[in-house]
């Protein structure tokens, strides 16, 4: 391999991998495509450059210009470390309700960050709208461009190549796809760019349990960072998906836990619910199918919170 001359050129292409030990006897294969392998350690990356390049090709981001969000901490990440690495400023609305880990990962590329108070550090409807507010107030200052992911159309097309990369992978052997819902984007994204091969693929949205608005139940808080905003996302597209299947967090962190043990996979909480959710697909697919989904990123993040220290 030559060496590549930035760090943004070592987005995407990502391992894909086989479960072994926590998937039932007779169901599907299970594949897990390992996205927590990009540079800061999760898919994210993907869209951060997607968004940040479509809003520099059009003028909306100017040299020396200060990008605005407001984040969980994932997304933000990603956005720091293309701003470090394109000589932007960055501005991110965080919140206590997220990991330690990601406000320091953030401010080691550069970020400053400013935190909106969540209720006993659960993710709400109420907590993301107001940090959603306070970034838009930011970003009324001169030269500053807000990303605001939720409303971005630029972030669906940053995760077709991760749909490509999918249909490559496994030679188009790929029966369907699980992938947990925050902006939609992902989900979206992988869909359009398998279903141009196979419209038959099975895609299936999860949710968390607690706050499954997009199975019609009421919203409520819940601990599965990066999913679940607690309302229907601005870009939610029902037509890009077959199924949508809550996940408790409880159940996701058991299997983050269990895929760590039995899988030597280190992975976070929303990963620990793509795998309950695929593990279900799987069993009703029988053993001669396959089903994606994705470790979206490390475990690493999640070291300050419960997710590790029980058994």
């Amino acid at each position: 391999m030559k060496p590549s001359t930035s760090i943004l050129e070592a987005i995407g292409n990502t391992p894909i991998i086989q479960l072994r030990n926590v998937v039932p006897k007779g169901a599907a294969r299970v594949l897990v495509k390992l996205e927590f392998t990009s540079p800061t350690g999760s898919m994210k990356d993907r869209v951060a450059k997607a968004m940040v390049e479509a809003a520099e090709a059009d003028g909306r981001l100017k040299p020396g210009g200060t990008v605005v969000e407001y984040t969980g901490g994932t997304t933000g990440i990603s956005l720091a470390l293309i701003c470090a690495a394109k000589g932007y400023n960055l501005k991110i609305v965080f919140s206590d309700a997220f990991s330690d880990e990601k406000r320091y990962m953030m401010q080691a590329f550069g970020a400053q960050v400013t935190d909106v108070k969540s209720d006993n550090k659960r993710i709400t409807e109420k907590l993301i709208k107001e940090m959603v507010e306070t970034a838009h107030q930011f970003s009324q200052e001169p030269r500053h461009w807000y990303c605001d992911q939720l409303s971005n159309r630029d972030g669906t097309a940053g995760y077709h190549s991760l749909g490509e990369e999918i249909w490559n992978q496994t030679g188009g052997d790929v029966d369907a796809f699980v992938q947990a819902v925050g902006t939609a984007h992902s989900v979206h994204g992988v869909t359009e760019a398998l279903w141009k091969h196979k419209r038959s693929i099975h895609i299936t949205a999860v949710e968390p349990a607690e706050s499954a608005i997009l199975s019609g139940k009421p919203t409520g808080s819940h601990m599965i960072e990066g999913i679940g905003i607690g309302y229907i996302p601005p870009l939610w597209n029902p037509n890009l998906v077959n199924e949508i299947m809550p996940v408790s967090t409880d159940q996701a962190k058991a299997m983050s836990r269990r895929l760590a043990k039995e899988e030597a996979l280190f992975v976070g909480t929303s990963s620990g619910a793509n795998v309950v959710a695929s593990l279900k697909i799987a069993e009703r697919l029988g053993h001669d199918a396959t089903v994606v989904t994705l470790a979206v990123d490390s475990g690493l993040r999640y070291l300050s919170t419960d997710l590790f220290r029980k058994p």
